[in-house]
């Protein structure tokens, strides 16, 4: 089945940056287009950014476009979230998923998540 590991996440200031990991594996990750999402405290989850199968094509949020960068190594099954100038609202657990920015109504089962805390 699929399984999805988020790694990456920690304690930033703000202005900071960090890169995410997805280690995805159960499924044919090189034909898949993949997105990150978050969920903030007290809000629900929302989509961050995608990527094509191939790399070839991205989409984000508004919030985090020219900031955050997706990519994808289709030898090692890992997704990637760069994340520059960091802001506390940007504070959330990230996930990854299947998909080009789908619905996360989509999705029966996410992975654990990654803690990102942007905090002085």
């Amino acid at each position: 089945q699929v399984r999805l590991v988020e790694s990456g996440g920690g304690l930033v200031q703000p202005g900071g940056s960090l890169r995410l990991s997805c280690a995805a594996s159960g499924f044919t990750f090189s034909s898949s287009a993949m997105s990150w999402y978050r969920q903030a405290p007290g809000k629900e989850r929302e989509f961050v950014a995608a990527t094509t199968y191939t790399g070839g094509s991205t989409n984000y949020a508004d919030s985090v476009k020219g900031r955050f960068t997706i990519s994808r190594d289709n030898v090692k099954n890992t997704v990637y979230l760069q994340m520059n100038s960091l802001k506390p609202e940007d504070t959330a657990v990230y996930y990854c998923n299947t998909g080009y920015g789908w619905s996360v109504k989509t999705f029966d089962s996410w992975g654990q998540g990654t803690q990102v805390t942007v905090s002085s």
